[in-house]
């Protein structure tokens, strides 16, 4: 009878995770964003399997809202929770066997548990505290170091937040971390060419002539590019960390409901386009477009794939299990052992939960400009480069060189 009554309370609370977070992120499509906290709040209050995922939607849904103090309270509060859930319990494992996976508490990906540090940093930027942005670097660093110890694959190492170590430390002219920062980042992602460049420039920067020189031949450089490294110490810049669209959404695969699949989710906006204008001038100085330097769909993918072989041994191990328990209630009652089995299959549906909130890409754009003051006209642009999505122009007072770090968030 407890089995019964087990049935269609995990039916109920496997409910797909996408349906409780989409509202939510309708409000933020529509710019909403008091609804969007309001409703985002309610469902990550309660303790419970989901909570560490919907505080990852909760804090983003706060960044993407500017409310950054507010947005790093929650992603505190998820990477807390994280740390100390980075286990599963025996009764979960019981309770995922004659049910669901999704009655296992959410643990999150690798490369979501690094995520959280660099969203952090990426909000104490945007407030201006360079200071706490690099506390969360060195955590960053910490976990990434305890990772690869790991043997874990490079899609989980996140490469963004290596780039964005990177980024900080040499915004605070400490080349030699930024160029090992820089280093890591690359060779964990090699595909992203501005990341080999700025390697390539803090390692110079920082008088590391003979790696310097490896690097050159290893990656390949241009003369131009080598130019370009060995130039950059003096260059002010502008930096545009923009974070485009939404990644992919879990949805069950209609051919086998026991296993999730990733479906790409149509973002209108694909680029970030700027204008920038110095001092009073009516007419830009020059147009920019941003560069994708890391992709979450593909680690999301790849994060997904991993992991089919195991989680199709640890369900056909489940059907098992769930026919053994069928069974034995079958034995003294053969319609209740009937019912128990058909309940228990019912129940075991895909695990949808993933922080869906994420960007779909990062994108950078890297302006050097000469110290004064400037405005900067930013626009969404669509495959077809017609403006799909406005944004808030921005204007800095730029120091001899000074990086200024500005993050952008497409919702479209």
């Amino acid at each position: 009878m407890k089995i019964l009554l087990f049935i269609p309370f995990v039916l109920l609370g496997c409910a797909s995770y996408q349906n409780k977070v989409a509202p939510t992120k309708n409000y933020l499509k529509s710019r909403n964003c008091p609804q969007a906290i309001e409703t985002i709040s309610k469902l990550s209050e309660p303790s419970g399997v989901d909570q560490l995922a919907l505080l990852m939607e909760h804090g983003t849904t706060l960044q993407i809202c500017e409310k950054y103090p507010e947005s790093n309270q929650v992603f505190t509060q998820a990477e807390n929770l994280a740390d100390s859930k980075d286990y599963t319990s025996v009764s979960e494992v019981a309770a995922a066997t004659l049910s669901s996976e999704g009655m296992m508490t959410y643990k999150g990906d690798t490369f979501e548990r690094l995520f959280l540090n660099a969203s952090k940093s990426l909000n104490f930027l945007q407030l201006k505290n360079t200071d706490a942005a690099l506390v969360e670097v060195r955590r960053m660093n910490q976990k990434f170091s305890k990772f690869k110890n790991e043997e874990r694959k490079n899609f989980e190492l996140n490469s963004f937040s290596k780039y964005l170590s990177g980024l900080i430390w040499e915004s605070t002219g400490q080349y030699d971390d930024a160029c090992i920062d820089y280093k890591d980042a690359y060779f964990t992602a090699t595909q992203f060419r501005d990341v080999g460049i700025q390697m390539l420039a803090t390692c110079w920067n920082a008088n590391r002539i003979d790696e310097f020189n490896t690097l050159v031949k290893k990656i390949n450089a241009t003369n131009e590019e080598i130019q370009e490294a060995k130039s950059s110490k003096s260059k002010s810049e502008i930096v545009l960390v923009y974070l485009q669209g939404w990644g992919p959404q879990k949805l069950e695969n209609p051919q086998s409901p026991l296993f999730p699949y990733l479906v790409d989710v149509p973002n209108i906006t694909q680029k970030l386009a700027i204008d920038l204008y110095e001092q009073d001038q009516t007419k830009p100085n020059k147009s920019y477009l941003s560069d994708t330097i890391y992709s979450v769909a593909e680690a999301s993918r790849a994060s997904l794939n991993a992991d089919q072989a195991s989680l199709i041994a640890r369900r056909l191990a489940a059907r098992v299990a769930k026919q053994v328990v069928a069974k034995q209630i079958g034995d003294k009652d053969a319609l209740l052992g009937f019912v128990a089995l058909v309940g228990m299959v019912a129940s075991d549906r895909a695990d949808l939960r993933q922080w869906s909130f994420l960007p779909n890409t990062i994108q950078i754009i890297r302006i050097p400009v000469s110290p004064g003051k400037y405005n900067l006209k930013l626009s969404g642009l669509g495959r077809d480069k017609q403006v799909t999505e406005t944004f808030n122009d921005v204007s800095f007072n730029v120091d001899k060189r000074q990086k200024v770090i500005h993050m952008v968030r497409s919702v479209l």
